[in-house]
């Protein structure tokens, strides 16, 4: 095998899943309250673009930490904004109180992108 093209395959290997590495800097969060419980729905995105991106759901009070990557969009842009006001308008016909977070509120304990390998619903 020629080094050369082993290093070049290597380097655009690279170049493909860094930004699926990247931490979600861009995000749109939603606080869900019923009673005492907290839901928390974040959309994140790579720095910088629409897709692809992903539909975080977090139950804050029973589960601290924990997420479920609900949607995920890798070309469509729009998908997990219409999937989370979907998702949204849902929790409130079954009573929660969902409102958006400020930004300077935001917790930003969502991981990285979830690997394309790990199945959910695409967009």
């Amino acid at each position: 095998m020629n080094n050369s093209w082993f290093m070049r395959s290597l380097v655009v290997s690279f170049a493909i899943m860094a930004p699926l590495c990247v931490s979600a800097q861009n995000a749109s969060e939603y606080r869900c309250v019923q009673a005492d419980l907290q839901r928390r729905i974040a959309i994140s995105y790579e720095s910088g673009v629409a897709v692809p991106c992903e539909v975080h759901y977090f139950k804050d009070t029973e589960a601290p930490g924990e997420r479920v990557v609900l949607w995920r969009a890798l070309n469509e842009s729009g998908y997990c904004e219409s999937q989370t006001q979907a998702f949204i308008e849902k929790l409130e016909g079954w009573g929660w109180a969902c409102n958006p977070i400020a930004p300077a509120e935001a917790v930003d304990n969502t991981e990285d992108l979830t690997p394309a390998t790990e199945p959910v619903a695409d967009g």
